[in-house]
């Protein structure tokens, strides 16, 4: 494949921090290079620089083909228009299903698509993507694999995906330590060899390790020998001038020793094996009071000659765990807004008064853009400043970011700033949607954990199905007009096993009794006993698969 940019050893620094350092990298034609990394560590920054809509600190791009179209879609935009639609543009949308009609009246789901479809429309030579799959439903995922699959062009994309990594990619870029590391194959063989070599590293540096114990330790015991003969040397008439010899000689083997000891480390030294990138963080809620947190009864919602939903009834109580689920532009959001009181409606919505609720928008233009965390979150004394620096610490700030203003941050990072809110006030009550967009593979996990523990009352929308299975217990299914709730399948099914296994020690419980009365001469003794049995093997299979 013929090579179109080569990328040598940029350099970019932001404010007081320094993103990359020296980073050289390769695009040729044809490839879908997936980009990786943690929150914060610059992968919007290098599209914007691939872009050149900002300027590396040092280093340069070489262009190898003279004027290559680029075109970029942006992970998230306050405001979009696409005044006249071409031929190709409308296919998608029609495609994608996403009405033509004002930017700001459609879901996140469909604002994306929009956008992604002028973008796949200029069929661009170098087409950069960044997160393309947020707030997008399975079905939407597969249609947006399907057009990288049949671009005709060079795709650079950001996502914290592994299943869409896996099916489009063909390199991968991952930023890590300020540095980038290419890697030809998908996700998953990359993160083989990457696990090979930080155990090859780690092994090599133990290596090290003890080599250097091993020439410290005679180190120690030449400098002993050196300290005993210029003591010698200074008690002992007449062999003074021997131990003062012997001392000299005994110095010079050290410094030799040392010098090939520094030789050898310059030759080859190997890093300690950084540690894995983690995020911990928990959410407590206030005691919560009441057995119901919200009733709906008769709602009805209607845009224009759009009906969203009509004649909708639930209940939640406190406690319980909803994920509202349904395809882009079904009415996730609004219902969420509705529960908010930030929508009309028609019918009856009641709130518990006393529940104190945390509410995550989609959005990450709703924070004060040129305040600094350190502003955002002002505590009056130094242990509840030290609180919340260390929390930032936990969700993978740097100590820098406690001083930057947050529209310096990556979109991930003002998610997290977001979820710090309702980490420091321990909401009883959290509605989160779509929580997991923008954050990194490591945050979404300790999201998953954290929320599962969670005692207060949850209401999420998501598209991530291992994600709701994981912390919800329940679902509001939204579409064609209609809300229903039904159990997950999870819960379904450990519910159904739960009742076979009391029924079947209920039934073990009625034949254990009669034998109790028996005697192995008893005529019917075998056949309760070869019962017994059956049923507690049963019992046991059911008990060991839960």
């Amino acid at each position: 494949m013929q090579e179109i940019l080569k990328i040598q050893n940029i350099s970019y620094e932001l404010m007081d921090r320094v993103l990359f350092e020296k980073m050289s990298a390769t695009v040729h034609q044809g490839e879908v290079i997936g980009i990786i990394g943690k929150n914060g560590v610059g992968k919007s920054t290098l599209l914007q620089l691939i872009a050149e809509t900002l300027q590396p600190t040092t280093g340069q791009l070489i262009w190898l083909q003279n004027g290559l179209s680029i075109k970029t879609v942006e992970q998230e935009i306050e405001d979009y228009t696409s005044p006249v639609l071409d031929t190709e543009e409308a296919k998608i949308l029609s495609k994608w299903q996403v009405p033509s009609n004002d930017f700001s009246s459609l879901s996140g789901g469909e604002k994306l698509k929009a956008r992604l479809a002028k973008g796949f429309a200029t069929k661009a030579q170098l087409l950069l993507l960044d997160e393309p799959t947020n707030h997008l439903d399975q079905q939407s995922t597969q249609f947006l694999i399907d057009q990288i699959q049949q671009y005709n062009g060079t795709i650079l994309l950001v996502s914290h995906d592994r299943h869409f990594l896996d099916k489009v990619v063909t390199k991968i870029w991952s930023i890590e330590n300020k540095q980038l590391i290419e890697h030809k194959g998908n996700y998953t063989s990359y993160m083989k060899i990457r696990e090979k070599r930080r155990q090859s590293q780690a092994r090599e540096y133990e290596k090290q390790q003890q080599m250097i114990q091993t020439i410290e330790g005679q180190l120690n015991e030449l400098s002993n020998w050196s300290q005993k003969a210029h003591a010698q040397s200074t008690k002992q008439e007449g062999f003074k001038e021997y131990h003062r010899v012997k001392a000299k000689r005994t110095d010079a083997q050290i410094k030799s020793k040392r010098k090939r000891l520094e030789k050898e480390l310059e030759k080859a030294k190997v890093e300690k094996v950084e540690a894995e990138y983690e995020v911990k963080f928990t959410i407590n809620a206030h005691e919560k009071k009441g057995k119901r947190f919200l009733e709906v009864k008769n709602l009805n919602k209607s845009y224009e000659n759009k009906i969203l939903f009509r004649n909708v009834n639930f209940t939640i109580q406190h406690g319980e765990k909803v994920a509202l689920v349904g395809p882009n532009g079904s009415g996730k959001t609004t219902l969420l807004n509705i529960l908010m009181g930030l929508e009309s409606y028609e019918g009856d919505v009641w709130i518990s008064p006393s529940a104190k609720i945390g509410y995550l928008t989609q959005a990450v233009f709703d924070l004060p853009l040129d305040k600094t965390p350190k502003e955002l979150f002002y505590q009056e004394t130094f242990e509840q400043r030290g609180k919340v620096q260390n929390l930032m610490k936990h969700l993978g700030f740097s100590k820098s970011a406690w001083e930057e203003p947050i529209r310096h941050m990556s979109m991930g990072e003002r998610v997290k700033c977001k979820l710090m809110v309702y980490i420091l006030e321990q909401k009883d009550v959290l509605i989160l949607d779509e929580p997991t967009n923008h954050l990194d593979l490591p945050s979404r996990e300790q999201l998953e954990e954290t929320l599962s523990n969670y005692d207060g009352t949850l209401l999420i929308v998501s598209h991530d199905q291992y994600f709701v299975d994981k912390t919800t217990t329940s679902k509001l299914k939204i579409g064609n007009g209609h809300v229903h709730k039904v159990l997950n399948n999870t819960v379904e099914k450990k519910d159904k096993q739960e009742e076979t296994i009391l029924k079947l020690e209920t039934e073990r419980q009625e034949v254990l009794g009669k034998l109790s009365f028996m005697t192995p001469k008893d005529s019917q003794y075998a056949e309760f006993d070869r019962k017994f049995n059956e049923l507690t093997k049963q019992i046991n299979k059911l008990k060991s698969s839960k």
